[in-house]
């Protein structure tokens, strides 16, 4: 039973977001909607919650259609409320008085703690906000659940759970879910649609099985364009040589064959699509300046303390060798921050118990972004730190993603994907050989994550990282790390780890 209809459907905002969209969600639906940042995933969910108009098109709901969307950001008046006033506050007030039981139902399907329920949200994390908006959407038991990405800020425990709620839903219950996660869409979609400016796609697949029948429709695309202007060029050659017999010759005939050949091809030409090229949202783009250390960093059975002390484990003997892509697994809590902040403080100088080879160049980022001042602008941050003057700093910011308009603005006024961009920007100029990422896909787009995933292992970057994406860690680590009890333990694979954090088998 099909529940919206979308017809033809564009959005223009400046730029065209997307025009000519259409897609039927019938029950049992759940499609994952991809795009790079800013390409107009959240604009789209807002048209179907019924909060946004499109530019053109229309869209068609089921009589009497209830919608559930959870926005990426949390309303300012939301923080004043504790999270369970906030999904009371969701029932009709009529509803409310009388089935408050509801709360407790929701809250412990989404295994809310009883001693965070009456909290204030402001002092809750954000994975916890994101749940208060979850639950303050289902209490209303709408037909259809809009996500807007629903694990920004969720550890992996906490993926884990929501997936396991996802799954648990009514089968019919349709549901569109934006996600920059590839390892969360594969495991609760099973349509993809790819969001573009012109010439969106549906399959019906999951992300990664999507992806690979996107490539080739992509490629056919290019395949048919290159055919279709070859064939315009043979009749091209065709007119030509008949343009020269007819000239020659004096025949009419001849002059007009010419002249329908030569519209036969234009007609062809005009009508030549090329293959789908994305608007790039900028390239990252890494360096690795060598080194020949043996050893990188070295850990020589060091204790790593919370801030008062106490002893959360020890690492044993350890290295990082020149090509180590090292990841480190860990439940929250357990100590992984201060492992990192140990080894950057031995970069910087500071006292510390690691030993760092002489040679090594390190470069620094963290989930915050804390390398980033939010009162410099982007060119600011990059003229103002290396040397390579205002056109190539502007040039470079550009192919970073980060567009001409947006490069004399405050960093602070900047999207998360951008600041992840021009963080990552910084990193590549100081031209380093070894990396120490905490979370750097923290607000990167598929595209970006790819693309960052692409550079560590082309160049053979050395690096030590710390990541709750699934399918990010799984392709880059080629060494895993797991803090394991007292202990850091180098194991062959993230999986035991990735169940275990899940709490799957």
């Amino acid at each position: 039973m099909t529940i919206l209809n979308i017809n033809a459907l564009g959005v223009v905002l400046g730029d065209p977001l997307f025009d000519d969209l259409n897609l039927t969600i019938s029950k049992g639906d759940r499609v994952g909607l991809v795009a790079a940042n800013g390409r107009g995933k959240t604009t789209l969910l807002e048209c179907l919650a019924g909060i946004g108009e499109p530019t053109t098109g229309d869209i068609i709901r089921a009589r009497g259609l209830r919608t559930g969307y959870v926005p990426q950001n949390v309303p300012q008046d939301a923080y004043g409320h504790t999270l369970y006033d906030w999904v009371l506050a969701a029932l009709p007030a009529e509803q409310a008085e009388y089935e408050s039981w509801r709360v407790d139902v929701v809250l412990g399907d989404l295994s809310v703690p009883y001693e965070l329920q009456h909290k204030p949200l402001s002092a809750l994390s954000g994975g916890w906000q994101r749940t208060a908006m979850l639950a303050a959407a289902w209490i209303t038991q709408p037909d259809i659940l809009l996500l807007d990405e629903p694990t920004n800020h969720l550890d992996l425990h906490r993926i884990g759970l929501l997936q396991e709620w996802l799954a648990g839903l009514p089968r019919d219950m349709p549901v569109v879910i934006t996600s920059h996660d590839r390892a969360f869409l594969d495991a609760t979609t099973n349509r993809t649609l790819f969001l573009r400016a012109e010439r969106s796609r549906v399959f019906q697949l999951a992300f990664s099985a999507a992806r690979a029948a996107l490539d080739e429709a992509d490629a056919a695309d290019q395949r048919r364009f290159a055919n279709d202007l070859n064939k315009a060029q043979q009749l091209r050659k065709q007119a030509a040589k008949l343009k020269n017999i007819g000239i020659n010759s004096g025949s009419d005939l001849l002059v007009t064959k010419t002249r329908q050949l030569n519209d036969r091809a234009a007609q062809m030409e005009a009508a030549a699509k090329p293959s789908h090229q994305d608007r790039s949202a900028g390239d990252i783009t890494l360096a690795n300046s060598g080194t020949h250390a043996k050893a990188l960093v070295t850990l020589d059975d060091i204790a790593v303390e919370t801030p008062d002390g106490r002893v959360l484990y020890k690492t044993g003997q350890k290295w990082i060798l020149p090509g180590d892509r090292i990841v480190l697994l860990g439940a929250n809590g357990t100590g992984k921050t201060q492992l990192v902040k140990l080894i950057q403080n031995a970069f910087e100088g500071r006292d510390s118990v690691v030993k760092c080879a002489p040679s090594i160049v390190p470069a620094c980022s963290d989930q915050h972004l804390s390398q980033l001042s939010d009162s410099d602008t982007p060119m600011t941050a990059i003229a103002g730190q290396f040397d390579i003057g205002d056109q190539r700093a502007r040039g470079v910011l550009a192919g970073a993603g980060v567009a001409i308009q947006m490069q004399d603005t405050k960093i602070g006024a900047l999207s998360g994907g951008q600041k992840a961009r021009l963080a990552m920007l910084v990193l590549r100029l100081k031209n380093p050989n070894f990396y120490l990422l905490d979370e750097p896909t923290n607000h990167l787009d598929i595209q970006g994550q790819e693309a960052l995933e692409d550079e560590l292992i082309a160049h053979d970057a050395s690096c030590l990282l710390v990541s709750h994406d699934r399918s990010f860690l799984r392709n880059v680590g080629n060494r895993f790390w797991w803090i394991k009890g007292k202990k850091l333990e180098e194991v062959d694979s993230p999986e035991p780890f990735l169940c275990a954090a899940m709490g799957t088998s």
